[in-house]
């Protein structure tokens, strides 16, 4: 009985063998010249598909090379406009009380004469105060008198003939003009031109 038994295994183990080598020479296809087998198909495809993505990549990465710059663009540029509204709103403000400004200069004018000296003095310091006040914002006076005459500047509503005078001087200021930063002229000062 024991024989038997172990014929059989023998039977199993020799049957097992061919089975292993059936299916082992079942799972190798063979190749042929014009076909590649699966793994380099896999190969192919992995490769296209890192090479997509790669390609997607770059493009985001523009996208957002460009919205990064488009962003410091409108930064910037928001920057800008918002000082251009605060010059220009500072400019209003001052030209709104210019007027002020050019009767206490009248008034220092009228009280010259010794009888009205404590008007003097007042007038005097509400002047210098205001003008503190209008060098600390950035205006300043333009200057006029004994300069060449500039329409950005000047705005001439006299002319004289003078020899004494060189061609387009200012020979007398009617009303100070003012600029604010050295760049926006807030008024132009009222001038007679010689030459």
């Amino acid at each position: 009985m024991l024989d038997n038994q172990q014929n059989e295994i023998n039977e199993m183990e020799a049957g097992g063998e061919e089975t292993a080598a059936n299916e082992t020479a079942q799972t190798e296809v063979p190749q042929d010249a014009g076909e590649q087998n699966p793994s380099n198909d896999e190969l192919n495809t992995l490769k296209e598909l890192l090479s997509q993505k790669e390609t997607e990549s770059k493009e985001l990465m523009e996208r957002l090379q460009r919205l990064a710059a488009e962003y410091d663009n409108f930064r910037k540029r928001t920057q800008r406009e918002k000082e251009k509204i605060y010059s220009e709103t500072v400019s209003e403000v001052v030209a709104s009380f210019l007027p002020i400004v050019d009767n206490l200069e009248r008034a220092l004018k009228a009280a010259e004469d010794e009888e009205s000296k404590g008007l003097k003095e007042g007038v005097t310091l509400i002047f210098r105060q205001l003008s503190d006040i209008l060098a600390k914002l950035g205006v300043k006076p333009i200057e006029a008198v004994g300069a060449e005459f500039d329409p950005q500047y000047h705005n001439a509503v006299m002319h004289v003939e003078d020899e004494q005078y060189g061609h387009n001087i200012i020979v007398e200021e009617f009303q100070k003009g003012y600029i604010y930063k050295d760049e926006i002229v807030i008024r132009h000062s009222m001038v007679k031109v010689a030459n």
